[in-house]
């Protein structure tokens, strides 16, 4: 699959619970959106990966990618319930960096 590096980071960065190597793959004033809540910037983002890998440990696998919608889909498996899943992460890439991200089922 051709992943944009960016994206290819973010998940190697997921599945191997790295939330400073993932929050290095947002720009400085990036925006997620995830189960109801808005994280703002590099060190909210960093926090709120941190806790997520520590609560449900988290991996992804890639399934496909659409470069025209920049939307990944991905199986994600964990410590929660229903896992696995299929989530979509909507991506606004800026500059080779995420500057928006927002998670969806």
């Amino acid at each position: 699959m051709d992943l944009p590096n960016v994206i290819a980071d973010l998940a190697k960065a997921q599945n191997s619970f790295d939330s400073l190597a993932y929050s290095n793959c947002f720009s400085e004033t990036a925006v997620v959106f995830d189960e109801g809540k808005t994280y703002n910037g590099k060190m909210e983002i960093q926090q709120w990966i941190k806790r997520a890998n520590e609560e449900y440990q988290t991996v992804m696998k890639p399934l496909e990618y659409s470069a025209t919608e920049e939307i990944l889909k991905a199986e994600v498996s964990g410590n929660f319930p229903g896992s696995p899943i299929v989530l979509s992460y909507h991506f606004e890439l800026e500059n080779g960096l995420i500057q928006s991200l927002k998670i969806t089922g």
